[in-house]
């Protein structure tokens, strides 16, 4: 049967939204789904869910301090998010102002950059930034870090690190890969001394991921895209751990959309690329067995990709279940460890 966007829809109690991390990463709770069956954890329990020669591949990008807020030429009020730089000083971005500025104006951010209004494309605005710096280097000195929408207070000096994975190394990304967010140096040593290999791509992370699906016939829905780069060493740890009968986990929905957008032609291909991959449930998975990742919001793209990979009715009940024992929800809640529906 076709699938419409209520097929996704599920009942959540504002107070689970969780606002603030807990004090330590790896103190989350974890819910494993393998099926139809489910089990409360701790995502501390992670090394005792692996074995010797499975592979995590983690997503290593960092978060850019991408909210800019300023004036319009006619003196009005906005607030820049930046969806995703597209040359050394230019970027795609989201515009909140009362009315959207023209092509051909120019905004003062910051009260410090000159920013020319070049182009409207769709729900986003092509930005030229001084060029006197590279864009990276100017977001970092005047930008504020980007909290979720569903967020509700400004961000905070911890956010600063709490809203960075410790492996994080390429800046690209506008949010955190959250799945990532629950691990803590002491926690990768211990899957290493289990002999669990560890590998890393990069998937930037655009502003686009919070965008909700507007349209009831998924069909008709378009994706975002999204920059990813798969290091050569992490295509042949892929084919290795393959080799000799270890699993593959991907650390987060956008890592899992990085190897299987790589993988589209067959085995996964080394280097960069761009994905406006849409993944719903029938959708034939060649790289991971298991995912670890955060509970998503209703309706989004997020969760029609997750209900791919663990069964559309399995998902169902492991968040009706969540919400029953008071899980934390999104970036800052609690994870799941899920077993691919069809992996052996």
């Amino acid at each position: 049967m076709p699938l419409s966007l209520a097929d996704f829809d599920y009942e959540l109690p504002p107070e689970l939204i969780a606002q603030f991390p807990l004090p330590e990463r790896t103190a989350s709770r974890l819910l494993v789904v393998d099926g139809a069956r489910r089990e409360d954890r701790r995502f501390a329990d992670l090394p005792g869910l692996l074995h010797p020669g499975d592979l995590l591949v983690f997503n290593d990008t960092r978060v850019l301090r991408a909210r800019l807020h300023g004036l319009k030429d006619s003196g009005g009020r906005v607030e820049v998010l930046i969806e995703r730089p597209v040359g050394r000083h230019e970027a795609l971005a989201q515009i909140r102002a009362s009315h959207a500025p023209w092509p051909g104006s120019r905004l003062r951010l910051e009260g410090a950059l000159e920013v020319d209004v070049v182009a409207r494309d769709g729900a986003f605005f092509l930005l030229r930034f001084p060029a006197a710096d590279d864009l990276v280097d100017l977001l970092e000195r005047h930008g504020k870090l980007p909290l979720p929408p569903y967020i509700q207070r400004p961000a905070e000096a911890s956010d600063e690190a709490r809203y960075q994975t410790v492996y994080a190394q390429a800046r690209g990304s506008v949010a955190a890969p959250t799945a990532g967010l629950h691990f803590d140096q002491p926690l990768l040593d211990a899957l290493r001394a289990k002999r669990v290999e560890l590998a890393w791509l990069t998937l930037h992370v655009g502003a686009g991921t919070f965008q909700p699906v507007r349209v009831d016939d998924l069909a008709r829905h378009r994706m975002h895209r999204e920059r990813y780069v798969i290091p050569a060493d992490t295509a042949a740890a892929l084919v290795a751990a393959r080799a000799r009968g270890g699993r593959i986990v991907a650390v987060g929905t956008t890592t899992l959309r990085a190897l299987e957008a790589a993988a589209q032609e067959g085995g996964i291909l080394a280097g960069p690329g761009e994905t406006d991959l849409f993944i719903l449930p029938g959708f034939r998975f060649r790289t991971a067995d298991a995912l670890i990742t955060n509970f998503h919001l209703p309706k989004s793209t997020l969760l029609m990709l997750v209900s791919a990979f663990g069964g559309l009715e399995n998902l169902r009940q492991a968040y009706r279940h969540a919400v029953a024992e008071r899980y934390r929800f999104f970036s800052y809640g609690d994870a799941m460890f899920i077993k691919r529906q069809d992996a052996p």
